[in-house]
């Protein structure tokens, strides 16, 4: 969560380490093969706002496709555009209607990064090799097509590859495309390398179990929008089937970041009809750096505030709810970025006002230590008290909110409510972290603290030991760590 720039963020005064292009060595295992590679650090994803971003306008093609419904081909496309952009609601991107097209805006990203993502039709299609009676496979040569044997054939790239046909249940024969997927998700292998899995359903694995079991011995390839779907060295992806498959398959030796895409799109399903790019364009932020700034200086600001607060009236614990709340805020914003969240103003307002409420489990286990402490409890009893009375009341009030993020998180989805998805899903992992934080971490802290002997003095933990009917009682120098009351 370390700034790129953390001079703009801090005093400048302080020579700070730069947090910009940092990246980390790391070794992969590739079989007997050793290499190496990088992993390049993330910024922090910053909404149209704050960064700008990209507008595309999107018309459908028509040229290829008749008796079509428009107007529902252009909801169902904006769906889709919707999963694949913002699957979780907190990409931020907003989409349009405009009579018969498609304004789409993307936070943060390039004009070819966005073609990457909503610029492709995503029509999945299972490929074989072109043969004849005799088995031999059809290439192009010289521009043109000519039968060689399959054991001539050297390069992929010069086959003619024709779509995969099989026949259904009730006696057609039909290509076998993406439309037949059930789901499809990422795994590893035992290199570590990225895997695509996928599924079909009851009529799409009733026609892969066909052709896999017709093709035996023989590639097959993945095409995507008609072009094949290549590995991380660039070369055509047509694995040799070696035995029938049935309702599910895999795609291997693709780099993590194609097997990411590949996965959205796939998962996202295939546009109705074509869309094309009429007008890309980049989007100027509409507040910029300065808002940014402003806004990371007052979270904190608010952030000294509250541990001064906690400092003044909670003496020792509440030093320590200040440094596990520096905890809280460090999690919080890394999980933004590795998610990544899209922070526009609003979400970063938000989450300075979440800073303020993540002490409130803190606050309900210190007040129940003072009382214990005063009853004469030991501070060790005192401290394990405090936690399992406050817990209850900390659990029900987390658990209420989470309820509500559910339901907003329901709403939004149902509705096609962005907006709202993204703001039930960053107040869900404020709410659990901020329970993690008071549970754990500053459990852990006060543990440590309670094994120092001049940590426990009297004075630093509460003002006054006994109540108004015992206070002729001279306060002990110190506050034993164990023992009974």
């Amino acid at each position: 969560m370390w700034p790129s720039e953390p001079w703009h963020y801090l005093p400048g005064a302080i020579p700070w380490p730069e947090g910009q292009g940092i990246k980390i060595p790391f070794v992969k295992f590739d079989g007997s093969e050793v290499r190496g590679g990088t992993l390049e650090r993330r910024a922090m994803t910053l909404g149209l706002d704050l960064k700008g971003g990209t507008r595309l306008v999107l018309e459908p093609d028509l040229t290829n496709t008749s008796d079509i419904d428009l107007d529902e081909a252009l909801d169902r496309a904006s769906e889709i555009i919707e999963r694949r952009i913002n699957e979780f609601g907190v990409a931020e991107s907003e989409i349009q209607r405009q009579g018969d097209r498609l304004a789409v805006q993307l936070p943060g990203i390039t004009a070819e990064e966005a073609m990457q993502k909503i610029g492709r039709t995503a029509l999945l299609e299972f490929r074989e090799l072109k043969t004849d009676a005799n088995g031999n496979v059809a290439v192009i040569q010289n521009g043109q097509e000519t039968y060689i044997p399959l054991s001539s054939l050297s390069n992929l790239e010069d086959a003619v590859w024709i779509t995969a046909e099989a026949t259904t249940r009730d006696g057609q024969t039909v290509p076998l495309t993406g439309k037949y997927l059930t789901d499809t998700f990422l795994s590893a292998d035992n290199a570590g390398l990225p895997v695509l899995q996928f599924r079909f359903n009851d009529e799409g694995g009733h026609l892969f179990e066909q052709i896999s079991g017709r093709l035996i011995g023989q590639p097959l390839a993945f095409f995507l929008d008609g072009e094949p779907i290549r590995d991380e060295n660039g070369q055509m992806n047509a694995p040799i089937v070696r035995a029938q498959i049935g309702k599910s398959g895999i795609i291997e030796n693709m780099s993590l970041d194609e097997a990411q895409l590949l996965v959205k799109l796939l998962k996202a399903g295939a546009f109705p009809v074509p869309l094309k790019v009429m007008q890309s364009e980049n989007v100027d932020a509409t507040l910029g750096q300065d808002s940014v700034q402003a806004s990371v200086i007052a979270g904190e600001t608010a952030m000294l505030v509250i541990m001064l607060f906690m400092v003044l009236y909670y003496r020792l614990p509440g030093l320590i709810a200040g440094v596990a709340l520096s905890v809280y805020a460090t999690i919080v914003l890394a999980v933004f970025k590795l998610w990544p969240v899209t922070l526009t103003l609003s979400g970063i307002a938000a989450f300075v006002l979440s800073v303020g409420m993540a002490v409130d489990a803190n606050i309900l286990i210190f007040e129940r230590m003072k009382e214990e402490l005063r009853i004469g409890r030991s501070l060790v009893v005192a401290m394990e008290e405090g936690f399992q009375r406050a817990w209850s009341s900390i659990r029900d009030s987390n658990v209420a909110t989470l309820i509500t993020c559910a339901i907003l998180f329901w709403f939004g989805d149902q509705f096609g409510a962005s907006v709202v998805k993204g703001f039930a899903l960053t107040l869900a992992i404020g709410v659990l972290i901020s329970m993690f934080s008071a549970i754990l971490v500053t459990r852990t802290f006060l543990r440590v603290v309670i094994s120092i002997p001049a940590a426990r003095r009297p004075v630093l933990w509460v003002s006054q030991l006994r109540t108004k009917g015992d206070s002729g009682s001279p306060e002990p120098a110190s506050l034993p760590s164990g023992g009974g009351s």
